[in-house]
């Protein structure tokens, strides 16, 4: 019996209820940990981008991927945190005098820079 094309590029099948089934396997892949802004990022790909999604995932490289953009959007977050606070004003003296003061307007830029991570880095 002829070797179908799967067969001939090394594919393999199993017989399952009297069924060939082809032996599919995603590649091996390390594990990173992934945060909050990978995960984000993950189920933006998911519900817009499927074919991107997809094409990382069968490649073996998704991990990594969302590995490095939360990395990058970490970064970031924090960079324009400190940014935002040496521009207004934000220092350890406001935090001693007027601490509610200090985590109301700490609260208003960690949002900010929420947002511009998310717009830059988390859903393009």
């Amino acid at each position: 019996m002829a070797k179908s094309l799967f067969e001939q590029l090394g594919g393999t099948y199993h017989k399952e209820n009297g069924y060939f089934i082809p032996d599919l396997r995603l590649p091996a892949e390390e594990e990173q940990p992934i945060g909050t802004w990978g995960q984000r990022h993950l189920n933006y790909l998911k519900q817009y981008r499927k074919v991107t999604y997809t094409n990382l995932l069968i490649s073996g490289k998704i991990n990594a991927y969302l590995a490095d953009i939360d990395r990058q959007a970490q970064e970031r977050f924090e960079r324009h945190i400190e940014d935002m606070k040496q521009i207004q004003g934000i220092t350890e003296q406001l935090k001693a005098e007027n601490a509610l003061e200090w985590v109301g307007q700490l609260g208003n830029i960690r949002a900010c820079a929420r947002e511009i991570v998310n717009k830059e880095i988390i859903f393009t």
